[in-house]
C-alpha cells in the first residue's frame, strides 16, 4: 500500500467515523521546511534577551564553560531524543510516549501541559511587540520625551549628545529639566544626580510601565487595556492563519519568519559595533572572571539556560520530527541546529552590548546602569538606546519587527506542537476535512481568552508568575529525567540507538548512549537539587507576591509533573501485563538484540512481543477491513 491508502490508527474513542474520511498524515515537503521550522521553534527571543546577560552577570567569557557542558551533556543528547524519537514514531509529543511505553505516556502529557502555559503568555509578549511597533512609525518616538499624558512628575528624558551635538554648548537650552537657561548649566550638569531611580524616572520607563502596561498602585487586574488586547488579538490571528492548514502553511511561513530576524539581527550588530562606547559594552559581556566558576549559581544559570533556549521537554520537537520522513538524517540537523542556535546567542550578544555599550558612553553612566534582562531589555533599556541614534524611528522599527518574528515562529510552532498532540490521539475525527482548521481555531480562540487577564492593569503580575512558574527549570530538569530513563532504562538504550542507526543508515555518536543512561539525568537531578535549597524572594517590579501568586504558581508547577503517576496508575488499571512494552507497529531493527548492555554484559534481554489488549486487537481488526475495502477499490 502507498501512504495515500494506508490505513490511518487512532483510539479506540473514533471507531465510528468513515475511514474513507481521514486524511493521511503530512510529511514536510523538503528537508529545509523541518529544519527551518526547528530553528524558528528554538530560536527567539531567550537567544537576544537572555543569554547575553546571563554572560555579563555570569563571569563574561567564563560563562561558556559551564554552558558548553551542559549543551554537550544535557541539551544535544536530550534535543535529539525527543526530535529522534518523533521520526522513528511518526507520531505527537502524547502518543509517541504512549507507543514506546504505555505506562509513561503522561511524559508527554507533561510536556503539553506546559505547551499550554507557552500558548497561554508567550504571545503576550508579541502583542507588545506589534504596540511598540505601530509606535515606531511616529517621530519622535513616543518614549523619548515626558510632554505625553502618561508621564508622571518624576520624569526626565536624557538626551545624549550624539543624538543632540548641540546640547553641550555654552549657550544651550536646558529649561526642559527645571525651566532653567544657564551658560554655566552645561559645565555643572555633571554633579547634579539625574539619575537617583527613587525621584526621577526616564521616559521609556514610564512609556512601558504608565502607557504600554497601565500598572496602578495596587496592582490589582483592573481593566483590559484595549488596545493591548487589539495587539493580542492580531497576533493571534497572525498566528493562526500561519498554521491553520498544518504544515502545508508552516513549512512555507518559515522561510521568511526564520530568516528575517537574522536580517535584522546583523543590520543592529554593524550598526552597533560602529558606535563610540561599543567596545566597552563588549568587553564588559566577554571579559573573563574565572572566580565565577566556583559558583554553583553560574552552573545552574547556564543548565537552565540550555534548557530553555533549545525547547526540550515541551513535545515540540517530537512533533516537528513526527512529519519526517523515516530515512531523514535528522542526527546530522540536530547538530547543525544545535549549532546555529548557540552561535546565535553569542553573536546576539555582540549586538545587544555594543547597542548598550554606546548608551553607557553617551548618557555618561556606568554599564551596570543600563544593562536589563528580559522585557525590561526589549522594552526599556533597547529602545532608550536606539532613541539616541539619528534615524531613531528607522532602528526602532527594525529591531521591533525583529522581536516580532523571533516570537512568532516560536509560538506558532508551540500551536502546531500541540494541534498535533490532539490530532493524533483523536485522527479520525480531527483529519476529517476541515477538523484541522476548527481545532486550530479552537486552540486560538481559548488560548486568547486565557490570554486577556494578562493584558489587564496588573496583568504583568500574572505574566511574570507564569513565565516563572510555568515552564519551570524544576518542571522541565524532572521530565528531562524521566524521558532519559524511560528510553535508556525501560525501552532501552541500545534498543533506541539501533533503532537511529536503521533509520539514518549509520550509527550515531556512541557517547550519546551513556548520557541517556547516566550523564544528562545526573546533571539534570544536581541542578535541581541545587535549585530547590535556594531561597529566593520573587519580586516584580518592587511588589512581592501575595499568597494567592505562590497557589497558583505551585499548582503551575505540579501540574504536568502530576500527570506522569497518574498515567502510569492509568496503564495499570487498562493493561497491567502490558505497561512497558512498546506498540507492536514500531519498526525493530534487531529484534532478538538485547534492549540493554554496560561493558559487553546484558543488562535487559531481548522483549518477545507484545501482548495485544483487547482494544488493539479490536482496531487492528477493523484496519484490516478497511484495508481490504481500499485495496479492493
Amino acid at each position: 500500500m502507498t501512504e495515500e491508502t494506508a490505513p490511518v490508527r487512532g483510539s479506540g474513542s473514533d471507531k465510528g467515523t468513515p475511514e474513507e474520511e481521514v486524511q493521511p498524515r503530512g510529511k514536510w515537503a523538503n528537508n529545509m521546511e523541518f529544519i527551518l521550522s526547528m530553528a524558528g521553534e528554538i530560536i527567539g527571543l531567550g537567544n537576544v534577551w537572555r543569554f547575553p546577560y546571563l554572560c555579563y552577570k555570569n563571569g563574561g567569557g567564563v560563562f561558556f564553560i559551564p554552558y558548553f557542558v551542559f549543551l554537550f551533556f544535557c541539551g544535544i543528547p536530550v534535543f535529539f531524543l525527543e526530535t529522534a524519537l518523533g521520526q522513528y514514531t511518526s507520531e505527537g509529543g502524547v502518543t509517541a510516549w504512549r507507543k514506546i511505553c504505555p505506562m509513561f505516556q503522561g511524559v508527554g502529557i507533561a510536556s503539553q501541559v506546559i505547551v499550554i502555559y507557552l500558548n497561554i503568555y508567550y504571545i503576550v509578549v508579541l502583542a507588545w511587540a506589534i504596540f511598540y511597533l505601530i509606535n515606531a512609525f511616529r517621530s519622535p518616538l513616543p518614549w523619548t520625551s515626558c510632554d505625553n499624558w502618561w508621564n508622571s512628575d518624576s520624569c526626565h528624558g536624557r538626551f545624549g549628545g550624539y543624538a543632540n551635538p548641540h546640547l553641550y554648548d555654552p549657550d544651550s537650552n536646558w529649561s526642559f529639566l527645571h525651566n532653567i537657561t544657564s551658560s554655566e548649566y552645561g559645565d555643572n550638569f555633571t554633579f547634579y544626580n539625574v539619575t537617583e531611580p527613587l525621584l526621577v524616572k526616564s521616559p521609556e520607563e514610564e512609556f512601558w510601565t504608565n502607557r504600554v502596561l497601565r500598572m496602578t498602585d495596587d496592582m490589582n487586574f483592573g481593566k483590559v487595556s484595549w488596545d493591548l488586547a487589539l495587539c493580542l488579538l492580531v497576533a493571534w490571528i497572525i498566528c493562526y492563519f500561519c498554521i491553520w492548514k498544518g504544515i502545508k502553511t508552516t513549512g512555507k511561513v518559515v522561510y521568511f519568519t526564520a530568516t528575517f530576524p537574522y536580517l535584522m539581527l546583523l543590520l543592529l550588530f554593524f550598526r552597533g559595533v560602529t558606535l563610540p562606547g561599543a567596545a566597552d559594552g563588549l568587553k564588559y559581556y566577554l571579559t573573563p572572571d574565572f572566580s565565577k566558576l566556583a559558583d554553583p549559581q553560574v552552573w545552574s544559570d547556564a543548565g537552565t539556560q540550555v534548557f530553555f533556549s533549545y525547547a526540550v521537554c515541551q513535545g515540540v520537537l517530537t512533533a516537528l520530527g513526527s512529519y519526517n520522513k523515516y530515512n531523514n538524517n535528522c542526527y546530522r540537523d540536530c547538530i547543525a541546529l544545535c549549532c546555529l542556535n548557540s552561535a546565535t546567542s553569542i553573536f546576539a550578544g555582540f549586538a545587544v552590548f555594543s547597542v548598550l555599550g554606546f548608551m553607557a558612553h553617551d548618557l555618561g553612566l556606568p554599564l551596570e546602569e543600563v544593562v536589563s534582562s528580559g522585557p525590561g531589555l526589549a522594552f526599556i533599556a533597547y529602545p532608550r538606546a536606539l532613541s539616541l541614534l539619528p534615524g531613531s524611528s528607522f532602528w526602532a522599527v527594525l529591531f521591533f519587527l525583529m522581536v516580532l518574528f523571533l516570537g512568532l515562529d516560536s509560538q506558532f510552532v508551540c500551536v502546531e506542537s500541540l494541534a498535533t498532540a490532539i490530532t493524533d490521539l483523536f485522527p479520525r475525527h480531527l483529519r476529517r476535512p476541515g477538523g484541522r482548521e476548527i481545532l486550530v481555531l479552537v486552540i486560538a480562540v481559548i488560548c486568547f481568552l486565557l490570554g486577556l487577564p494578562l493584558v489587564t492593569e496588573g496583568g504583568i503580575l500574572l505574566f511574570h508568575v507564569i513565565d516563572y512558574y510555568g515552564p519551570s527549570g524544576h518542571t522541565l530538569l524532572i521530565i528531562a529525567c524521566f524521558e532519559c530513563i524511560v528510553i535508556a532504562w525501560v525501552y532501552g538504550a541500545d534498543r533506541f540507538y539501533d533503532n537511529i542507526e536503521d533509520m539514518l543508515g549509520y550509527p550515531p555518536f556512541p557517547v550519546l548512549k551513556y548520557c541517556w543512561l547516566f550523564f544528562t539525568p545526573l546533571l539534570c537531578m544536581l541542578t535541581m537539587l541545587y535549585n530547590l535549597t535556594k531561597t529566593h524572594q520573587f519580586l516584580v517590579y518592587g511588589y512581592a507576591l501575595g499568597k494567592w501568586y505562590n497557589t497558583l504558581g505551585a499548582l503551575l508547577v505540579v501540574t504536568p509533573l502530576i500527570c506522569i503517576p497518574a498515567f502510569i496508575l492509568v496503564a495499570l488499571w487498562k493493561n497491567p501485563q502490558n505497561m512497558t512494552a512498546p506498540s507492536s507497529d514500531l519498526r525493530q531493527a534487531r529484534p532478538h538484540k538485547p534492549v540493554l548492555t554496560l561493558c559487553k554484559c546484558v543488562i535487559f534481554k531481548a522483549q518477545g512481543p507484545p501482548i495485544r489488549s483487547e482494544e488493539e486487537r479490536n482496531e487492528k481488526m477493523m484496519m484490516e477491513e478497511a484495508c481490504k475495502g481500499t485495496c479492493g477499490r
